[in-house]
């Protein structure tokens, strides 16, 4: 077969089957590392046990040190200005940034959202620490991931998980209340962020 056709059929198959995956990889995590989940109430595990966030149900799964920071009911902005002193703090190998869904609740621009996501991204990137950005869904009829994530992901070439917390959200059996997880909605971000991890070379 001729080497154009093998790429046509290629890109045919890439694009039918979203086999291909364009986020960037990640440098391995040593056995002491430490990951650094950052947001809001959804990375702290809001209404269930603090042994089912998704944090520690990551610990448990990857064998690393994972510190959760999440604050409940936080907006972007109040994120962007936390995270500087908590990365100063805990020095972490990766920085685990799921953070935009208040800002969805209480209808903030989502310019302002893209604008803080970024810079939290660039403050990371200063300090050489990778970045794996959780998408969030608007909460509506149909639970789907936020655009304006992907489109970060693209422009700033930085690792992406897009599905797992809309998947979990649009199914009633996962969540505590109309916004938040329960403990085994919560295990399946945590498997989803694992898995993910593993496919982009960091575990």
């Amino acid at each position: 077969m001729h080497a154009p056709r093998r790429l046509f059929l290629l890109g045919f198959f890439c694009l039918f089957l979203g086999a291909c995956d364009t986020s960037p990889s990640l440098p391995p995590l040593a056995n002491d590392a430490v990951i650094l989940a950052f947001g809001d109430s959804l990375t702290r595990g809001t209404v269930a046990p603090e042994a089912q966030s998704y944090p520690t149900q990551l610990a448990q799964l990857s064998g690393r040190t994972v510190i959760n920071a999440g604050r409940p009911g936080e907006l972007s902005a109040e994120g962007l200005a936390r995270l500087p002193a908590l990365l100063e703090r805990h020095q972490p190998d990766l920085l685990l940034l799921c953070h935009g869904g208040n800002d969805w609740l209480r209808k903030r621009p989502p310019q302002q959202l893209a604008a803080n996501l970024k810079a939290m991204i660039a403050l990371a990137r200063e300090q050489n620490i990778p970045v794996l950005l959780i998408g969030v869904p608007r909460l509506s009829l149909l639970v789907s991931t936020a655009d304006l994530y992907q489109t970060l992901a693209d422009e700033l070439e930085v690792a992406y998980e897009d599905e797992a917390l809309a998947e979990i959200l649009a199914d009633n059996r996962l969540k505590s209340d109309p916004i938040h997880p329960n403990g085994e909605g919560y295990r399946r971000l945590a498997q989803a962020v694992y898995t993910r991890l593993q496919t982009l070379g960091a575990l």
